[in-house]
This record gives C-alpha cells, sequence and structure tokens, in this order.
C-alpha cells in the first residue's frame, strides 16, 4: 500500500535486533510481581495466547523499583481478552484496551500493536492527521511490530511468563547502563505520532535521573508547538503525571529548558524570564513542597497545585483591570479569576471539583488579612482555611515583608488558647477592648393595650 504524496509516514520502522535474556542475566524474580498480574499473564498463557510483561514495569525491574503498575501485552484481541476474564471492561476509542479490575487494582492488558500501513489490516483502523498525529490506532500486528512502535528503547523490554525471559528489542539495558533516554526510530516521526512523547521524555529522564539523547532533545526544541494539537482533558492527566511523581521540582526544570512548560501554562510564559524572579521562586518553592510531601507518604490536591501556577497571572490581571476599568478589588479580583481559569482550560482542561478548590484557596487571600471581631475565628473554622493558610506562608516566604508578618500571626494565631488569641486580636486594634454590641431595648408593653 503506497502512501499518497504529501501524506506524512504513518510509523518509523526501525529495524530492532533483540536480545533474549536468560532468568539469570536480569534478575527480576515473580517475588517483584503483583499478584494480580501474575493472575492475568497465567491465564492469558493457559488460554493459548502470548503474555507478557513490557514497558515501565518491566524497566523499573532492572533498576531495582518497585513498579506502580503492571501493564501486560498479548497477541489476544480485546474481545478474546475479555471472553477469558469475567472481571474485564473495555475501553478506549484511540486505543482499545482491556481493563482486568481487582477491587481498586487494575491489570491494563493490551494488544500487540502493528504498523498503519499493513497489508493484512484494513487502513480504516488506523488514522493520523496532517502533521502525522494518531488519531486512531487499533491496528494490531506482531510483538516485533509492537516493539518497534514503543516510544523508547528502555521501554521496548518484554517479560515473558512462558520461560521468564526477557527479551530486549532495542538495546534497552544499554541505555540504562548509559542513563540514556532515546527513541526507537526517527524523534521527528514518533514526536508527531504523539506530541505528549515529548512531555514523557522529560518525565523519564527526571524520575530517573537520565540524560536526553542529543537527537530526540533537539527535536523537542523544534516541535514542542505541536502540543497545541492535543486535546486539553488528556493534558490533565499529563501535567498530574508530570508535576505530582515525586520528582516535580526536577521535572519543571526540564519542562522550561525545553520550552514545553510554555505550552501548558501561556499565562506564565512573560513572567518566568528571570529564574530569580518571585513567580519563578514561588512555583519551585511549592514544588519542594510537593515533592516532600509525595515523598513521605502524605497527600496532595492538585487544586493547590494549580493555584499556586496562576496566582500571579491572577494578580497581575486583576491590577490591569483596575487601572484599566476602574473595578475596585473585589470586582476586579472576580473577574480576574474567571479570566485566568477561561484562559487555563483552553490548553489543560482542569475538573470542576478542583477549580472550584482553587477558587476558594485565591477569594480566601485577602480575607486572610481581615481578621477584626469575629472574623478571624471564623476564618479559622472555614473548611478551606488550612490550605489556603497554606498557601498564604508560601507567599509570605517568597516576598516577605507584611504578607510574611501576616502569615506568621495565623502560624500563632491557630496555636494559642482563647486568653492568647484574645489578645493577638486586641493588639491588632492597638490595645481597645472589643466594642461591646449594644443591645437592642424591647419596647415596652402598654399594660392597658387589649391582650
Amino acid at each position: 500500500m503506497k502512501r499518497a504524496l504529501g501524506q506524512p509516514q504513518s510509523a518509523s520502522r526501525t529495524p530492532l535486533t533483540p536480545k533474549v535474556l536468560s532468568r539469570a542475566e536480569h534478575g527480576i524474580s515473580r517475588d517483584d510481581i503483583s499478584e494480580n498480574a501474575l493472575k492475568v499473564l497465567y491465564r492469558l498463557h493457559n488460554g493459548g495466547y502470548q503474555a507478557y510483561l513490557v514497558g515501565g514495569c518491566v524497566r523499573d525491574l532492572m533498576l531495582g523499583l518497585h513498579p506502580k503498575d503492571f501493564d501486560v501485552v498479548t497477541d489476544a484481541t480485546p474481545e478474546q481478552v475479555k471472553g477469558l476474564f469475567r472481571n474485564c471492561r473495555l475501553i478506549g476509542r484511540r486505543f482499545r484496551l482491556a481493563h482486568i479490575v481487582f477491587g481498586r487494582d487494575i491489570i491494563e492488558v493490551a494488544t500487540f500493536r502493528g504498523h498503519h500501513q499493513s497489508e493484512e489490516q484494513p487502513e480504516t483502523l488506523g488514522k493520523q492527521n496532517e502533521d502525522g498525529q494518531i488519531l486512531r490506532d487499533n491496528v494490531f500486528g506482531s510483538i516485533e511490530e509492537d516493539a518497534e512502535r514503543r516510544d523508547f528503547t528502555i521501554n521496548a523490554m518484554y517479560y515473558n511468563i512462558a520461560d521468564y525471559t526477557v527479551t530486549d528489542f532495542a538495546d534497552g539495558m544499554s541505555s540504562i547502563k548509559n542513563k540514556r533516554l532515546d527513541l526507537i526510530g526517527d524523534p521527528h516521526t514518533r514526536y508527531r505520532e504523539d506530541p505528549v512523547r515529548m512531555l514523557r521524555a522529560v518525565r523519564f529522564a527526571a524520575k530517573l535521573n537520565m540524560t536526553i539523547g542529543k537527537d530526540s532533545a533537539d527535536a523537542i526544541h523544534e516541535l514542542h508547538g505541536l502540543l497545541a494539537n492535543i486535546p486539553a482533558a488528556r493534558l490533565f492527566e499529563e501535567v498530574l503525571k508530570l508535576l505530582v511523581s515525586g520528582q516535580g521540582l526536577a521535572t519543571y526544570r526540564l519542562l522550561r529548558e525545553y520550552q514545553l512548560f510554555d505550552q501548558l501554562f501561556p499565562q506564565l510564559k512573560p513572567l518566568l524570564r528571570d529564574n530569580d524572579s518571585r513567580e519563578n521562586q514561588f512555583i519551585e518553592q511549592v514544588l519542594i513542597n510537593t515533592d516532600n510531601r509525595i515523598n513521605t507518604g502524605q497527600r496532595v490536591t492538585p487544586a493547590f497545585l494549580y493555584a499556586a501556577m496562576l496566582w500571579y497571572p491572577l494578580e497581575e490581571h486583576c491590577q490591569k483591570l483596575m487601572l484599566e476599568a476602574g473595578l475596585n478589588h473585589h470586582d476586579a479580583f472576580s473577574v480576574a479569576i474567571n479570566d485566568v481559569l477561561h484562559r487555563q482550560i483552553q490548553r489543560i482542561m482542569i475538573p470542576k471539583r478542583f477549580s472550584t478548590g482553587m477558587r476558594d484557596i485565591w477569594h480566601m487571600q485577602p480575607r486572610l488579612a481581615k481578621r477584626f471581631g469575629r472574623r478571624a475565628y471564623q476564618l479559622l473554622e472555614h473548611p478551606k482555611f488550612r490550605a489556603a493558610y497554606d498557601f498564604l506562608l508560601l507567599r509570605g516566604q517568597i516576598e516577605g515583608g507584611e504578607l510574611l508578618e501576616l502569615a506568621d500571626w495565623w502560624t500563632q494565631f491557630q496555636d494559642a488558647d482563647a486568653n492568647d488569641r484574645k489578645a493577638m486580636l486586641n493588639k491588632l486594634r492597638g490595645g481597645q477592648p472589643a466594642p461591646r454590641k449594644r443591645r437592642r431595648r424591647r419596647p415596652k408593653r402598654d399594660s392597658s393595650a387589649p391582650s
């Protein structure tokens, strides 16, 4: 099947030389593989199908890490997989996948991918746009074709449950040894097929402490604008993988180095030209704190992270509205929140459950400065107080001055007892006691009036 003139090539076919590693050579033990993944592998194998672990889990096991997920690949079609497992559901349109559900644990099973330009497969099963981006990919093939279509050399290693060997198709072991991340095939073609691979390159480089190979890195500098073609909903999940991984700071710095961060948060681009800017320092401190929380087993919320990313664009836009439209701060702040969020969701679709949390954190910032009377106690009881206080504290650490004094005041007020809190509030009023609220007297009842 010939390719039409001017049509982008559907896949970069790179002849691979597989190397089979014995159990003694690769060192992966079934004790390190999840019980549910083993159940899936053995049932596929016993059903007469090929069954392999593939990708990140094999790579991480090679590196002595503990994989979060175990992905399985097979020659069985999604419908055949569903026929073997009662607890299976089929998902996806762009990529048809089988999810085997064990409570909260999900084992993802994919069928070997084939090349789009195949005599055996109908052309309608695979589809690309004019930039070469794959839009639909339900084209099945052999394990060799599947390996050719993997993104990075370190992800083209297959653990075979039949004989416990690992087949290394793209010399991934050398990449691990040299701590270098390389794409399989021509980087320009592979990035055009799926621009998210540029984000994955940065994420793996940060996670595994690797250097992106020169050809793969140069192509990112040329093609980073293709991220504009990625649906905003998909980018939300990708950004979480990037920044809520425990290596958020290292990932952020690489994203900026390769001009990818500008594609994700365009409103921040004019504010991050200087590494010493308060905006950059604030984001880096937020990511340091996020990494520390994740690496110590504490929870983080995307609402806080996104609120931090967009805080200074929000402040700048608020000031602009006050100057140009003559709005007071309260009205300008509310309009700015809507405008900044609207612009951001054109690039990254933020679910409402998180955008609502962002709004709460932002609205609480000016309120935290108004502490007189009962307001301080009311704010302390607000369900979003802790997140708003943490946000204020980070701002104070970066900006200093009155903002840091305000954050320190709230730090003391939280831990103070009832008497100390009253004293702190009296001090705010210059030592004057709080004015007593006058009680309205009820009018005297006229005893002569009829009851």
